[in-house]
């Protein structure tokens, strides 16, 4: 039952992503976290990171990891089945389209409308993202800073920083993670 649950789930979720993995993050959040309560908010921003440091989409590597939290290597089966199982369906029959008529305005007026969308499902992901990240709270806490995560705050503002300097992505990485050691361990 659990695993036809989860295909079905991640084939609709796939279905109506467009924009890559990152987008595709609210719409699995809203399905394991918000809708069947398989996972907490914390544990679906440690698949999220998982899925971005390992090889491969990071959409399927996402559909993969939930799965095998939820219900083992079954589950991981069936959530990769289903987030992979449409877009091969789609991409051949939109490549029998294009081969049959060529390139068709619509096609690409319908990708271009999309594009607003896609942000917007980003965005609100690292909306998310922040408030666990800086407030240790699946949601905005009723004390301010009762559950206020300072290290959180001091790494995320050095991120920010090492960004708009154009440090690349794995110096800034390593050197969150050692900030979050160092400063975990003292402040603690």
């Amino acid at each position: 039952m659990i695993y036809w649950q989860l295909f079905f789930e991640f084939a609709k979720i796939s279905l109506v992503c467009v924009g890559g993995g990152y987008a595709s993050m609210p719409l699995i959040q809203a399905s394991v976290v918000d809708t069947y309560h398989w996972l907490t908010l914390g544990e679906f921003i440690d698949i999220f990171t998982i899925s971005q440091m390992t090889p491969g989409p990071i959409g399927v590597n996402a559909a993969t990891f939930a799965g095998i939290k939820i219900a083992g290597i079954g589950g991981a089966i069936s959530a990769t089945m289903g987030f992979v199982t449409p877009s091969i369906f789609l991409c051949i029959a939109l490549a029998k389209i294009i081969f049959k008529y060529g390139d068709l305005g619509a096609i690409h007026g319908i990708l271009n409308g999309l594009r607003p969308a896609v942000i917007a499902l980003i965005a609100a992901a690292c909306l998310s993202f922040i408030l666990l990240a800086i407030w240790d709270a699946e949601e905005m806490p009723q004390d301010f800073f009762a559950t206020f995560n300072f290290v959180g705050a001091i790494i995320l503002v050095g991120a920010l920083i090492a960004v708009r300097k154009k440090i690349g992505v794995i110096k800034i990485l390593i050197a969150s993670g050692a900030a979050g050691l160092i400063l975990g361990n003292l402040f603690r």
